[in-house]
């Protein structure tokens, strides 16, 4: 049998269950000329009667009835997923996938949002860190997070995260040994902590500068690693140089345990962005998230 139209359908079990058609033609807003001759095309295409008509009721055959234990729950069904869709319109619920750095994961999306997860248990929110250029709309993400100067022209941006510096940081033992950096050619002289991206595999360079003049520098060292913690802790621990966000070692630098170095090389970074790609039938889950972390 072909394809069944699933409106015929609904008007039987409407029928079958109000046991009339004035009162199923009433609730479902046709004409009840309109219901019996849907009823009986109905009848034609499966070539066997549903109902027994009287001019008092209507009430299913035993080919109905078996029609009727069938179809009807699975109409309650798509009903209910229906109802439940709307619940995800009027009030926050869902998942939230975001794509972040692990600076930005840490040190903006966690606080912000962690402060008032707890009263929208409907939400789920899913972060991945990734250091890569994700392409959130192919990977089926709802937002990614990055610096203000990396975001694509085509996204919508929401800043989330105030301008910050990186931080040339290690211990006072290594530079005992080694002696300081004066420039960052300086720098390919010392044993640094790379961070390794994602997209060909390739090393961070490290991008300096200094009354608006740039001064990139590929650096070398024992260590590789493809996320910042680990970067500081290799630090911390003797290795040489790491380049860090300023927040993550101002603490380690007040207590002596490191060294700043090359401070007036370190740029301004635009704070951290959410960005994704439509403002369109955006959810009260996705909402929430960004009104929780706007700046």
């Amino acid at each position: 049998m072909e394809y069944e139209n699933f409106n015929d359908l609904l008007a039987f079990v409407t029928v079958a269950r109000e046991g009339s058609f004035t009162r199923a033609a009433r609730k479902m807003g046709v004409s009840q000329s309109a219901l019996s001759h849907t009823i009986r095309g109905l009848e034609t295409r499966l070539g066997i009667r549903l109902l027994t008509r009287t001019t008092r009721s209507v009430s299913p055959t035993e080919a109905g009835e078996r029609l009727l234990r069938t179809a009807a729950p699975r109409f309650d069904e798509i009903t209910q997923e229906l109802a439940s869709l709307n619940e995800l319109r009027d009030k926050p619920a869902g998942t939230i996938r975001i794509t972040a750095a692990e600076h930005s994961a840490n040190n903006v999306l966690w606080p912000k949002l962690a402060a008032v997860m707890h009263d929208y248990p409907d939400v789920k929110i899913d972060i991945t860190i990734d250091y890569g250029m994700t392409d959130i709309v192919s990977q089926r993400y709802d937002a990614g997070v990055r610096v203000g100067s990396q975001v694509e022209k085509d996204m919508i941006a929401v800043r989330i995260g105030a301008d910050f510096r990186m931080a040339l940081v290690a211990t006072p033992e290594y530079f005992a040994r080694r002696g300081k950096p004066r420039t960052p050619d300086d720098l390919q002289q010392h044993s640094c902590i790379n961070l390794r991206l994602p997209t060909h595999g390739n090393l961070q360079v490290w991008e300096l500068e200094k009354n608006g003049t740039p001064h990139n520098v590929r650096v070398d060292g024992q260590w590789v690693f493809n996320n910042t913690t680990s970067r500081l802790r290799a630090a911390l621990a003797g290795y040489g140089i790491a380049s860090v966000p300023e927040d993550m070692a101002c603490d380690h630098v007040k207590e002596g345990t490191l060294v700043r170095v090359l401070k007036e090389w370190c740029p301004v970074l635009p704070g951290y962005h959410l960005y994704y790609p439509s403002r369109r039938q955006s959810s009260p889950a996705f909402q929430l998230v960004v009104d929780a972390l706007r700046l």
